[in-house]
C-alpha cells in the first residue's frame, strides 16, 4: 500500500512548530507494512491544498491530509478536500450532535440541558465535512475528521491527529518488511558493501549516521525470509556493537 502525508500550515512552514505529525505517522504506517512514498508541507492555501490532494488520490493508495481544521479564517483544509472532489459541505448530525456534546461537556452541563439555539459557536464551520463523505469524531478534540474516497483528513493536534488515526489504522498496511541493526562502521566504509549488497539482494537497504558512534542499517523487502537473509549477509560484513 502506497501512502502520501501531507501536512498542512504556515506556521509549519515558519518554523514556528514541528512537524511532529508527519514523523510519527509515518513510523505508524511502516510498522503496519505500508510504504510512504511522497511527504510534503504546504501553506494554509485552499487552491494548493486541493490541486495536491486530487493530484494526489489518483497517484496513490492513500493519502493522508493532517492539519487545517476548524473554523478560523486560516482553516481551509477540509473545504479544499471538497473541492478536491468536486463537493460540497455538509454538517452530518452525528457531528452535530457530538459538537455539542463537546460543549455541553466544556460548559459542564448536560448535553440535552444545552439549548443549540445558546451556542455561540458556528458549528457548520467547525464540523460540516465534504458531502458524501465518511466523518470521524474526534475523541480528543472538536473538530471531525473525514474519509473522502482514498484521502483521510485529520486535525492538526498531535494528540487529536493520533487519536484519530488509531480509529483508521486497520485500514492501512502492506507487504512491507523491514529489520534495522547497528554497526559500529564509519558510513563512509559501507559504500562498496552495500553497492555489493544492492547488486546481491532485490532488496532497499537505507544507512543512517549517528553522532554517538553507532550507525544504523535498514532493509526493506516484501518477503520476510529474503529481508532475513540480507540482514544475515549484511551481519556478516560489518562491525556490530556487541563484538
Amino acid at each position: 500500500m502506497d501512502v502520501a502525508i501531507v501536512t498542512v500550515g504556515d506556521e509549519i512552514l515558519a518554523g514556528d512548530t514541528r512537524n511532529t505529525n508527519a514523523e510519527w505517522l509515518a513510523r505508524r504506517l511502516d510498522e503496519r507494512g505500508a510504504t510512504v512514498v511522497r511527504m510534503l508541507t504546504i501553506p494554509d492555501d485552499a487552491g494548493l491544498i486541493a490541486d495536491t490532494v486530487a493530484d494526489w488520490a489518483r497517484q496513490f493508495d492513500a493519502v493522508v491530509v493532517g492539519g487545517g481544521l476548524g473554523g478560523t479564517h486560516d482553516d481551509v483544509t477540509m473545504a479544499a478536500v471538497a473541492d478536491a472532489f468536486g463537493r460540497e459541505l455538509t454538517l452530518e448530525e452525528e457531528v452535530r450532535e457530538d459538537l455539542i456534546a463537546h460543549l455541553a461537556d466544556y460548559r459542564g452541563v448536560d448535553a440535552d440541558a444545552l439549548d443549540p439555539e445558546e451556542i455561540d459557536l458556528d458549528l457548520a464551520a467547525w464540523g460540516a465535512t465534504p458531502a458524501g463523505a465518511r466523518p470521524l469524531l474526534n475523541p480528543e478534540g472538536l473538530c471531525p475528521g473525514a474519509v473522502v474516497e482514498n484521502v483521510y483528513v485529520f486535525p492538526g493536534p498531535p494528540a487529536e491527529f493520533e487519536a484519530m488515526f488509531a480509529s483508521v489504522a486497520e485500514e492501512f498496511g502492506g507487504d512491507a518488511v523491514s529489520e534495522t541493526f547497528e554497526t559500529t562502521a564509519p558510513e563512509g566504509s559501507l559504500t562498496g558493501t552495500l553497492a555489493t549488497f544492492r547488486s546481491r539482494f532485490d532488496l532497499a537497504v537505507g544507512s543512517y549516521p549517528s553522532t554517538e558512534g553507532r550507525n544504523r542499517l535498514k532493509v526493506t523487502g516484501d518477503d520476510a525470509e529474503a529481508v532475513a537473509e540480507g540482514v544475515e549477509w549484511l551481519r556478516e560484513r560489518v562491525p556490530r556493537p556487541d563484538e
